[in-house]
């Protein structure tokens, strides 16, 4: 039914991640096929391809689905309906940023205080110059196939490149200036597609699934039991999603579950057996879907 595109490059492993632990596990060859395959009906091709493109051949029709960044949409204005943002990038689970960037030890504190006719290098020349025309500044644009930091200042005044933390600026001895545009990995749909009601739910579905992967990662079930006494103090040092679910047990105490932080759980736990709780379990959480 759907024929999906998924990015390569810096998002793939991620990317292949992500559809692992939806239960959608991407299948090819090698690493270096661009054709692959998921054993869903839902989904008739899977195709991987550079994120830069994916936003136009979704726009065009040639696939109903695909996952790029936001970066890319802009840049290449592409007509595509947005199915939602995925919490991931290459590293981290925070999004990337499309900055201006000058010298460390440049005057230039903000991009009004750049010159007209400024020289600047970067991936994204259209979005790039839609910026600088906006901030009234006449740019000369020049496209990038890579290392764009490393221009600076001899080929170029300033540099319009991505970062997720801003360590590669900085060690490259560069300043962030300004942000353009904060950039998620996002889904996207073919319009004419999105359209359809049976590529509809099926694209939801998909979505319910990747949603429910990401917001499952880092939380675990916690499962304890606790006296009636003792269960008003469990529950106020036990956090959890929505309101802990409690259970009668037979022998007149209760049964609690609740999802936590993994990260909190070296806390959580030696508070709530202080607290009076018994028999605790953790357990790993594959989705969380609302």
């Amino acid at each position: 039914m759907l024929r999906l595109v998924l990015p390569k490059g810096s998002l793939e492993r991620a990317t292949m991640e992500l559809f692992d632990a939806a239960d959608l596990s991407v299948r090819r060859p090698s690493d270096v096929q661009y054709s692959a395959s998921i054993n869903d009906p839902r989904i008739d091709e899977v195709r991987i391809l550079r994120p830069q493109e994916i936003p136009a051949y979704v726009a065009e029709g040639l696939f109903d689905v695909g996952i790029t960044g936001r970066d890319w949409v802009e840049e290449t204005s592409s007509h595509v309906i947005s199915l939602g943002e995925l919490a991931y990038s290459k590293a981290t689970t925070d999004p990337i940023k499309v900055v201006v960037a000058v010298a460390a030890d440049s005057d230039v504190q903000r991009t009004s205080d750049l010159p007209q006719g400024v020289r600047v290098s970067s991936e994204y020349p259209e979005l790039t110059k839609r910026f600088f025309a906006a901030q009234g500044i006449e740019a000369d644009v020049r496209l990038s196939y890579g290392a764009s930091e490393a221009k600076v200042p001899d080929i170029a005044d300033a540099v319009v490149d991505i970062t997720e933390t801003g360590r590669a600026l900085r060690a490259a001895g560069l300043r962030v200036i300004d942000t353009i545009l904060t950039s998620y990995t996002e889904v996207v749909a073919n319009p004419t597609s999105f359209e359809d009601p049976d590529k509809r739910r099926a694209m939801d579905q998909i979505m319910v699934l990747l949603n429910g992967a990401l917001d499952a990662r880092g939380k675990v079930l916690l499962k304890l039991n606790v006296s009636a006494e003792q269960l008003d103090a469990v529950l106020a040092v036990l956090p959890s999603a929505k309101s802990p679910t409690i259970g009668q047990l037979a022998n007149g105490g209760f049964a609690v579950e609740t999802v936590v932080d993994k990260a909190k759980v070296n806390i959580i736990i030696p508070a709530v057996l202080e607290a009076g709780a018994t028999d605790l379990l953790e357990l790993s959480i594959s989705k969380i879907v609302h």
